[in-house]
């Protein structure tokens, strides 16, 4: 896109990355309106930048760090975003049952937050975005290898976490 990208080359990439960047802000952040909201605002900002995109990594993973600025500058404008879905009360699960799952999303969360990078980053592109180790590895420069690596002990420092949390209260 380089160089003076069309407005058909832009629908093709909203078309071909739409469903990738949905689902990882879904994932992300727990909620419909959310990802909705998060995925338009990404192909907005994308489209207002594309003609500076360098092409240092893929397309889908400039979207998806897009997604995610977006989403942690929500996050900080609106402290309390419960990952609840609008039609949750109708759902075949009880309303108890979807506030506990809500609880321990939001506990693991921040106990993601709490970790340093690269490790949070490479566990949220493993989770949320749900890249091959190779892709993440290509993503820091590095291999196959660091990245199963690296995201293995990003999962541990989580679990240490909730762990210290459990037994705090």
């Amino acid at each position: 896109m380089k160089g003076g990208g069309t407005v058909t080359d832009f629908e093709k990439i909203y078309s071909e990355y739409f469903d990738s960047v949905y689902s990882y802000i879904l994932r992300l952040s727990g909620n419909r309106q959310t990802a909705e909201d998060i995925t338009s605002e990404t192909f907005f900002k994308a489209m207002k930048a594309i003609d500076g995109f360098r092409g240092d990594c893929e397309i889908r993973v400039w979207l998806c760090q897009i997604a995610k600025n977006c989403y942690y500058s929500q996050i900080k404008k609106q402290k309390d975003i419960l990952p609840l879905n609008e039609d949750s009360a109708l759902s075949e699960e009880g309303l108890e049952e979807k506030l506990i799952k809500a609880d321990e999303a939001e506990r693991i969360r921040n106990a993601l937050h709490k970790i340093n990078e690269p490790y949070r980053e490479v566990f949220m592109w493993r989770v949320f975005a749900e890249m091959s180790f190779k892709q993440i590895g290509s993503i820091f420069s590095k291999n196959e290898n660091w990245a199963c690596v690296t995201y293995h002990r990003a999962r541990k420092m989580i679990l240490d976490k909730l762990e210290e949390n459990d037994n705090e209260k």
